[in-house]
């Protein structure tokens, strides 16, 4: 203590178990500052999650099907999620199941490309369904 005193810095318990005491004699605020800047820098090298959505109606027609497809496809391969959505209008809602063999052949299109991470699952007038790109080797 007296030597971290002389030095006028700070003496940081390291180990308190071992026998003896483990101690370190370092400028404890510039120790947190380190901390915190490698702390930001592990963050900003983490992938950031990128989500692309498309839009289908219940009775999107086979052209739009596969030009939107190839989209989802473009999507995929750039490292971004896709969010496929089948929104009902109206009374439309009564086709539910037309919603979802669409959105089950869109994924069943993308097999090669992604993986469907969440299965068409009905929000309100929405059905929505996630597919998350392959891992690249």
């Amino acid at each position: 203590m007296k030597l971290a005193d002389e030095l006028e810095l700070d003496l940081v318990e390291i180990s308190a178990k071992a026998e003896p005491p483990v101690c370190k004699i370092i400028d404890y605020q510039k120790y947190l500052y380190q901390q915190k800047k490698k702390a930001k820098e592990m963050k900003s090298n983490a992938a950031k999650i990128v989500i692309k959505e498309i839009r289908f109606g219940p009775n999107t027609d086979e052209h739009d099907f596969q030009f939107k497809l190839k989209h989802a496809q473009g999507f995929l391969q750039e490292g971004s999620k896709v969010k496929a959505s089948v929104f009902f209008r109206g009374r439309s809602i009564i086709h539910a199941d037309q919603g979802e063999k669409l959105l089950l052949r869109f994924a069943v299109e993308l097999e090669e490309f992604g993986r469907a991470e969440q299965m068409p699952k009905l929000e309100g007038k929405r059905m929505i369904m996630m597919i998350a790109p392959l891992k690249k080797k």
